[in-house]
């Protein structure tokens, strides 16, 4: 697997930003990568869809999102933490099941690929 680390960027808006080659991910298996000091889990998934949520579980503040279950719930695309079990919607970060603990949210990306590479939309949106 060939990940690339992102130097920071100085623009202000978002952009379109490589992350790695759609050949480093597997269908249904996460992969992390590190986009300007930010991990970031990446899901390539059945459908062929990509999709990007903050590595980080937000309930026992372990970056191990990307080791996650994926899976559905309805028609909406999941992970399911390895910690603790909660499932969150890879579309919108929401916490579909907190297991008993209160509501959270992963931060989620836009994500695409072109000609075998992911991007992430990326940067400060105003």
């Amino acid at each position: 697997m060939n990940m690339q680390t992102l130097e920071p960027t100085t623009r202000t808006g978002p952009t379109w930003r490589p992350v790695c080659s759609v050949d480093d991910l597997e269908i249904e298996r996460g992969r992390a990568a590190l986009v300007d000091h930010a991990q970031i889990a990446l899901f390539l998934l059945a459908d062929g869809s990509i999709r990007a949520t903050c590595n980080r579980d937000p309930y026992s503040d372990a970056y191990v999102l990307s080791r996650g279950i994926v899976g559905s719930h309805g028609d909406a695309p999941t992970i399911a933490s390895p910690m603790h079990k909660q499932v969150f919607d890879l579309r919108t970060g929401a916490c579909l099941d907190p297991r008993g603990k209160d509501p959270a949210r992963l931060r989620t990306w836009q994500a695409r690929q072109d000609r075998g590479t992911v991007y992430l939309l990326w940067g400060r949106v105003r």
